[in-house]
């Protein structure tokens, strides 16, 4: 079983850097439902003692909200918009991938000094939940695109996830299925904001704001 929840760790990492190397905003979509088909069968394969129902259930939540729910509204609102790539962002994409080199070496050195209570399921735990946070965090402020970054708000969220499933664990349950339950009214308002944002400016690009006046 440690060997599996390291080999979803490094799967959940690759999918980091998919999402920092990819214009192509379906990809980044495909990306960001693997990572969260990832994380329902963590939160089974890190959970100690017997299965319960309860268990069975938030696994099964997870998967249909974050691997099917928020990627078929991710593809809605995609096919609503006049864009299919990420172009010209802010930073670029080689340096997006030394940036997340850099985050996952930053969040190993924050792993092996982190007091964590009780044991962890993993060595790759902390460091690969701190990684994809800072992932999710620099998809924000990186990308041009309103929906890149409603896409890096879900994986910022994702390493929050990670880190209760394989660190907190058992007592995390009913917390990470409130966090769901935020973040899946928090897509569809961002949906709703994307749609309205490019029928007015017929762009997802988050710098037209800047032509904004009182």
């Amino acid at each position: 079983m440690d060997s599996l929840i390291n080999f979803t760790m490094i799967l959940i990492i690759l999918t980091d850097f998919w999402l920092l190397s990819t214009s192509r905003l379906a990809a980044c979509i495909k990306a960001v439902a693997l990572q969260g088909m990832l994380l329902g069968l963590l939160l089974i394969m890190t959970h100690s003692g017997v299965i319960g129902s309860h268990v069975i259930i938030v696994c099964l939540l997870t998967v249909s909200i974050k691997g099917v729910a928020f990627p078929v509204l991710l593809k809605r609102t995609l096919k609503g918009i006049n864009a299919r790539r990420e172009v010209q962002p802010y930073i670029g994409y080689s340096v997006s991938i030394l940036a997340g080199i850099a985050g996952l070496l930053l969040s190993f050195w924050i792993g092996s000094r982190l007091p964590i209570p009780g044991p962890v399921v993993s060595t790759l735990a902390v460091p690969v939940a701190f990684s994809t946070m800072l992932t999710g965090f620099f998809l924000i402020i990186s990308r041009r695109k309103a929906l890149t970054q409603v896409i890096g708000y879900l994986v910022a969220e994702n390493g929050i996830y990670a880190f209760g499933a394989a660190v907190v664990r058992d007592s995390s349950i009913w917390t990470e299925f409130g966090i769901l339950l935020d973040v899946l009214v928090g897509v569809f308002v961002m949906g709703i904001a994307i749609h309205h944002i490019n029928n007015e400016f017929e762009s997802i690009d988050v710098d037209r704001f800047t032509t904004l006046k009182d």
